[in-house]
């Protein structure tokens, strides 16, 4: 049994709202780790080709006992897979890694403006996608202006923006723009490193609820209504991290968190970031 609701795409399809990352898992551990998660509640594994994981991805759900159209898989095109050709040939190669005929979700990875290919990829996605590799496309750290420039050039918007979001980087421009055109934001790094669990509005939340610090912010983004990625390789903390549908923060806890917004960002700035 999932411990995670839905959120619908504009697309027909639809997203569990926490999902379970790969980033920085090794390889050999990888498998048990996705193992673990589903079989903890998990249903949305997040992976990229530059994790160097996916094969690791893929015998963790096969090793699983939960039937793969019973688990929601994204992956990702890095920036030097950008192109029409080269974003295929990645997409290909991560249908190959993983094992599977048919991913859920692919992102672009990074805008890459410097670079200038960002529209031709997401062409790209929008072909492959029609010719079934993927069931929906997204991005990821993609900021207004990009978003703005997908849409109007091709005149279909993401289902999902992957970003940086947390007590410390909340973003809500970002996601107003989101909310605007229907796309579905996605939190990563939703705990923020933890810079955040000190602070006195999480303190207070958590000794009212019982609930650890790490709960509370993932409460937080789950009452926000967007989607997050957890990620730990520890079944205990796995199933803590997923043990948040018995409680609610209430609107003042909410204001207080909202408060804490400092434009923190523990991530590179998608506007210049362009590591190959």
């Amino acid at each position: 049994m999932t411990g995670s609701t839905n959120i619908a795409f504009h697309d027909g399809h639809s997203i569990p709202q926490l999902g379970f990352g790969i980033w920085q898992i090794p390889q050999d551990e990888t498998a048990a780790a996705v193992e673990s998660a589903l079989k903890t509640g998990y249903r949305l594994i997040d992976g990229a080709f530059i994790y160097g994981n996916e094969a690791g991805l893929g015998e963790g759900l096969r090793n699983s006992d939960v039937a793969r159209d019973e688990v929601f898989v994204t992956t990702k095109v890095w920036n030097n897979s950008q192109g029409r050709e080269k974003a295929r040939a990645s997409v290909e190669r991560s249908l190959k890694s993983i094992g599977v005929d048919q991913l859920d979700l692919v992102l672009i990875h990074w805008p890459v403006p410097s670079q200038n290919l960002y529209v031709e990829t997401w062409k790209a996605l929008i072909e492959m996608r029609n010719e079934g590799l993927m069931r929906s496309i997204g991005v990821s750290n993609f900021n207004a202006d990009h978003l703005t420039r997908i849409i109007g050039e091709t005149g279909e918007a993401p289902v999902l923006n992957q970003i940086e979001i947390n007590p410390q980087l909340q973003q809500p421009e970002l996601r107003a723009f989101c909310a605007g055109h229907k796309i579905v934001p996605q939190a990563w790094t939703p705990l923020g490193k933890g810079k955040s669990f000190e602070a006195d509005p999480i303190k207070a939340a958590a000794a009212r609820t019982g609930k650890s610090p790490a709960q509370i912010v993932l409460r937080w983004h789950i009452q926000l209504g967007h989607a997050a990625i957890a990620r730990s390789v520890n079944p205990g903390r796995q199933a803590e991290n997923l043990d948040l549908f018995d409680f609610s923060l209430t609107d003042d806890e909410m204001k207080a968190i909202a408060g804490l917004d400092v434009g923190l960002r523990n991530g590179p700035d998608p506007s210049v970031f362009k590591m190959m």
